[in-house]
């Protein structure tokens, strides 16, 4: 009897390790131009942060239109993550908190191209930081403050 429970222990033990291990890194893909410098930075500041990205560089206005963003929250580059849209330079910590709380949204947009915010600070930008705010768009269009980014 006590031989069948080593085995049994020794087995579990073995396979503990693809117990813990079956949740994935999310997988963002990104809609962008194939020569845009800031969103490969981007997508560079996600993989740093446990994301995995995909990308498809044939622009993100039709992917924004698409997925129902409307155009007020553009920005250079448009991705989906487990069902959210993400547009802009969204902080990855942000990205992180709304796949946590899965709020009722269309997801999160960084609007146009604020210095300073993720794949915007590169040594060429000279340390300069703009504030700016992570939006969370709702289902009507209508959005509201998810994230402030202060001036540095």
């Amino acid at each position: 009897m006590q031989r069948r429970h080593l085995l049994a222990a020794a087995s579990l033990a073995a396979l503990s390790p693809m117990l813990y291990a079956t949740t994935s890194p999310p997988l963002v893909e990104v809609w962008k131009d194939p020569n845009c410098g800031c969103c490969k930075d981007w997508m560079r500041h996600l993989n740093g942060n446990g994301f995995l990205t995909r990308s498809h560089d044939v622009g993100n206005t039709a992917a924004r239109r698409r997925f129902g963003l409307p155009d007020r929250y553009g920005s250079c580059h448009t991705a989906r993550v487990s069902g959210y849209v993400v547009e802009g330079h969204v902080p990855a910590r942000e990205i992180l908190r709304m796949l946590s709380e899965r709020p009722d949204a269309i997801g999160l947009s960084v609007p146009r191209m604020p210095i300073g915010s993720p794949g915007m600070d590169g040594p060429e930008y000279g340390g300069q930081r703009d504030p700016y705010e992570v939006l969370l768009v709702l289902r009507d269009g209508s959005s509201r403050v998810y994230a402030r980014y202060p001036q540095a």
